[in-house]
C-alpha cells in the first residue's frame, strides 16, 4: 500500500475510535463494532494503532474499555510493577509494565536530595 492509502486508513481508524467513544454508553455493541472495524482497517492497510488506541480495546472481546465502567484497572507492585486492566466483558487481563526508575538515575536523584538538605 502506498502512504496516501495508510494515511486514508490512520484517518479512518481515528474516526472509529472516536465513534466508540461517543457510543459505548449507549450502544455498546456498536462500540464494540467500530473497534473490530477500525482493527480489521488497520490490518488490511498494515498500520499499527496507536499505543493509546490499542489500549482502550480488548484484545479478545474488541470491547471500548474505559476505566471504572467496561474495565477494571488495578496496580501491582510484585516482580516488575505494572498495571492490570481487566476486561469485564470477558475477563481478559492485559498487563503494562510501568517505567521505573534503573539504579543509576536512583542514586543520581539521591545525591541531588542530600546535597539540597545540606545546603540549607
Amino acid at each position: 500500500m502506498n502512504s496516501a492509502m495508510k494515511q486514508i486508513a490512520k484517518e479512518r481508524v481515528q474516526i472509529l475510535f472516536r465513534q466508540a467513544q461517543k457510543n459505548y454508553k449507549a450502544n455498546p455493541q456498536l462500540a464494540k463494532n467500530c473497534v473490530t472495524t477500525a482493527r480489521s482497517i488497520a490490518m488490511a492497510a498494515r498500520i499499527r494503532l496507536p499505543q493509546q488506541l490499542n489500549r482502550s480495546a480488548c484484545k479478545v472481546c474488541d470491547a471500548y474499555l474505559v476505566p471504572g465502567e467496561t474495565s477494571r484497572v488495578r496496580i501491582r507492585p510484585r516482580r516488575e510493577p505494572h498495571m492490570v486492566v481487566t476486561c469485564l466483558g470477558c475477563g481478559h487481563q492485559t498487563r503494562i509494565p510501568l517505567k521505573v526508575k534503573n539504579r543509576v538515575e536512583r542514586n543520581h536523584d539521591e545525591q541531588d536530595n542530600k546535597q539540597d538538605e545540606t545546603s540549607r
